[in-house]
């Protein structure tokens, strides 16, 4: 029992409580403890107790609910159940429903040792089980890009097609939709897969230095240029490079690349000598390029050189049914690096999420995540983690009258409550008849 533990007992009984407190105590062990599985249960909410002994017979809520209850809203947590000796039945029953092991009243310290050496364990190979499971996720997974939706399938479905071509690939779609991890998963199934890929934010590098970025420079070259420098362009030879917001680029630094990618060299600059290169190129883009091409700022030959194969990247908003895969694979990623045992979003959260529209797109709902998890204080999320996102507001108008301003302002303020009048009526600061009134006066109904 050499790693610590948080461990809760449940039972009726101050005594066998106090035992056990004592007991665990004595080797370091966080110990909590409840007299009822109510108790438990509302304990279990605001800290991540690892192990419960709980016992069988409670008045109330006996220990086969609570045990049921835990597995379903923690399924990590283990439960070992304390039982008579006219309770073995019961006992196995439990197991059967997930508890890991039972103890038998009276019982004396060796075999509790020896039931805490079966759940360090148990813990050890759980442990094992996570890293290998994320191990074989990372592998098979498309670069941790994350959907069931029809919009995502499609993409799922080109991308071991349009990998195994070396043609330019333009990826367009808005901020955060994942642009960078698509071209990542393209690379890694591409026969590239074990040579570089290099991402470069166009309208990240001033233009006055993407030059030297791309191509390198020679010793002297230029003021501060101490020494030569290999560029991206000749570093990423034989890989993938990824240009990103390519529609930032200068038309002199389109003419740059095209001929790069015509001639298939580079010259860095302060040299006269050529240098081949082969690369895979994805571009990506956030900008209508035709517009840019109608008005002089973006050069057509070099569109038509990096938009050999289009891709549209879909927003959030337009794969709602992916949110809550996404808010689950967040959920464990930031529950994990900052050690916070949250492992729930409510129902109710849950629709929230789905509703709002997601400008932002999939970095928005992993930074908001981020967010709830560090600031929350129990192992469930709720609406009130997610306050500060905010909603989309209505256009003023000014033909819209007071009463049709009212009733669009009720309206999003009982769908962020999802439709809890008490929590509407707190919000806009009436009582709840007033709401109710109000409700029936403008006919107003939920979404079913």
């Amino acid at each position: 029992m050499d790693k610590k533990l948080s461990i809760m007992v449940v039972d009726d009984e101050m005594i066998i409580r106090e035992s056990f407190l004592h007991w665990f105590e004595k080797y370091g062990h966080v110990v909590g403890t409840a007299s009822s599985g109510a108790e438990a249960l509302e304990k279990l909410e605001t800290f991540p107790f690892e192990v419960l002994f709980v016992d069988i017979k409670m008045p109330g809520m006996d220990g086969i609910e609570l045990l049921e209850r835990v597995k379903a809203d923690y399924p990590d947590t283990i439960v070992i159940i304390i039982t008579a000796y006219g309770s073995i039945e019961t006992a196995v029953k439990a197991m059967k429903m997930g508890a890991a092991d039972y103890l038998l009243k009276p019982f004396k310290p060796e075999q509790l040792s020896l039931v805490m050496e079966k759940v360090s364990y148990q813990k050890k190979l759980a442990s094992r089980y996570k890293y290998l499971k994320g191990r074989l996720e990372q592998v098979t997974r498309f670069d941790n890009i994350i959907g069931q939706s029809p919009a995502m399938e499609k993409i799922f479905s080109l991308i071991p097609d349009i990998a195994l071509s070396d043609s330019s690939i333009l990826l367009t779609g808005e901020t955060g939709t994942g642009k960078e991890l698509v071209a990542k998963a393209i690379h890694a199934k591409s026969r590239r897969a074990n040579l570089p890929f290099i991402a470069i934010n166009c309208g990240a590098v001033p233009d006055s230095l993407l030059g030297s970025e791309l191509f390198g420079h020679q010793k002297g070259a230029f003021t501060g240029a101490t020494h030569s420098r290999k560029g991206y362009l000749e570093v990423v030879s034989g890989g993938t490079l990824f240009l990103d917001e390519i529609g930032e680029i200068s038309p002199k630094m389109q003419i740059d690349l095209l001929r790069v990618l015509e001639e298939k060299k580079i010259t860095k600059i302060g040299n006269s000598q050529p240098i081949e290169v082969d690369f895979r190129l994805i571009s990506a883009t956030r900008q209508d390029l035709e517009k840019k091409i109608a008005d002089g700022s973006f050069r057509e030959d070099f569109f038509y050189r990096i938009n050999v194969i289009k891709t549209e990247i879909p927003p959030l908003r337009d794969r709602r049914e992916d949110i809550p895969y996404l808010i689950q694979h967040f959920l464990e990623k930031y529950s994990q690096e900052t050690t916070k045992r949250v492992d729930h979003v409510s129902v109710h959260a849950i629709k929230l999420l789905k509703q709002y529209d997601w400008p932002g797109n999939v970095r928005e709902l992993e930074n908001a995540i981020e967010r709830a998890v560090v600031l929350s204080k129990s192992r469930t999320l709720e609406i009130k983690d997610f306050s500060f996102l905010q909603p989309p507001t209505v256009p003023f108008s000014r033909t819209r009258s007071l009463l049709e301003m009212e009733q669009e302002h009720i309206r999003q303020i009982l769908e962020e409550c999802t439709w809890n009048v008490t929590k509407a009526a707190g919000v806009l600061n009436i009582n709840r008849v007033t709401l109710h009134k109000k409700i029936k006066r403008y006919n107003l109904k939920g979404k079913t």
